[in-house]
């Protein structure tokens, strides 16, 4: 499939399209009965006689065509959006991209009528932008962002967002990684320094800017911001002209993992979890905290940091049986995202559910409650 084929998507990362063979907004066209005219077929009687029997073939016809309505000759239902589902993920080098590309895998291989193919983009902001669009069907996010877009606060202040939730899946761990000989020791430490959060309109850009408000900063005024995707972040990372960067991803983030594994010693992990009451004061329970284990980077210790919930989002005029269909194909072949990334592990069903304060879509819910 080829996505806006003519017209590229600017904000797309460095990635080609994840499959084959389909273009968002070309028109669909079926295959076409060769057939006869109204007039074609009508030639003058020649006898009384050749009249009758036309008529009599012609009723026939008729009866056996009203004989078939309702069985064999009764067309499927078209599926929703002519079959075609496109899934908003985030960078290349990130979890959602990766898992995408393994949903959009099961979707086509399981859901007859259905064609799905994972579409890199700037993540959470972006994905609930172009889902409610139109332009995705499917959208990962964080649920600090989702909770945004309900309340039509933050990026969407004054417009609430008609999404629904199919799942809350796993939760992405604040990765603060600094340069380690720039001698940062907690996020208030970066005033004046150079620093990436996140791609423009991502989740990690606005969970950037608020733990640097709740340490203290001004994210516009009192670092040196940058907006990046995580490519680009971790190449100038690499180069020196960042002194520290901000990413919330699942474990593990290649893009993370390549950077801190490429130069052991060179960059270090930020503790961050103390920043817990300031965001719970001022955005209430969404976010969380946790130990980023030390096992996932081979990092010397454990770094505690801030967590958040990742939703699986779907516009609320979806079909409730696709609904469905696409949380149970979640479920039932867990094992196989587990395969394309570790954190697929994490599904739980029993607290996919838990996505308040984003509506359950009801299809959804029906799974859940074993419909």
């Amino acid at each position: 499939m080829t996505r806006h084929a003519t017209d590229p998507d600017p904000r797309a990362t460095d990635a080609g399209p994840h499959t084959a063979g389909m273009t968002r907004h070309a028109v669909h066209v079926g295959p076409r009965t060769p057939g006869m005219s109204r007039h074609a077929a009508h030639v003058g009687p020649r006898t009384a006689g050749r009249r009758r029997r036309g008529r009599l073939l012609a009723a026939l016809v008729a009866v056996v065509l009203v004989a078939g309505c309702g069985t064999e000759g009764t067309p499927e239902p078209r599926p929703w959006h002519d079959g075609r589902i496109f899934l908003a993920t985030g960078n290349t080098t990130g979890v959602y991209y990766q898992l995408g590309g393994g949903y959009a895998d099961i979707i086509s291989r399981h859901l007859p009528g259905y064609e799905a193919r994972a579409e890199p983009t700037g993540a959470s902001v972006e994905n609930i932008t172009r889902l409610v669009d139109g332009d995705m069907e499917i959208a990962f996010s964080l649920a600090d962002t989702a909770a945004d877009a309900i309340a039509g606060r933050g990026a969407f202040a004054g417009q609430p967002q008609p999404v629904r939730a199919l799942a809350r899946v796993y939760s992405n761990y604040t990765h603060v990684i600094v340069q380690a000989d720039a001698q940062i020791t907690d996020v208030a430490a970066l005033r004046g320094k150079r620093v990436s959060t996140g791609s423009p309109k991502s989740g990690t850009d606005v969970i950037a800017g608020r733990m640097l408000s709740a340490a203290g900063l001004d994210p516009e005024r009192d670092v040196r911001r940058a907006r990046l995707s995580l490519p680009e972040t971790v190449a100038r990372m690499r180069a020196g002209t960042l002194d520290a960067m901000f990413f919330s991803g699942g474990l593990p983030t290649p893009g993370i993992a390549d950077l801190l594994t490429s130069a052991p010693g060179r960059f270090a992990l930020l503790p961050a979890a103390d920043l817990i009451e300031p965001l719970g004061a001022a955005h209430g329970s969404v976010y969380t905290t946790a130990e980023l284990p030390k096992k996932t980077y081979d990092t010397p210790a454990a770094t505690p940091t801030v967590t958040v919930a990742n939703m699986m989002l779907v516009s609320a005029d979806m079909p409730d049986q696709l609904a469905y269909d696409l949380t149970r194909l979640l479920f039932t072949y867990q094992a196989d995202l587990a395969a394309v990334h570790p954190e697929a592990r994490n599904f739980d069903r029993q607290s996919a559910a838990s996505t308040d304060p984003i509506p359950l879509h009801p299809g959804a819910a029906r799974y859940y409650q074993g419909g």
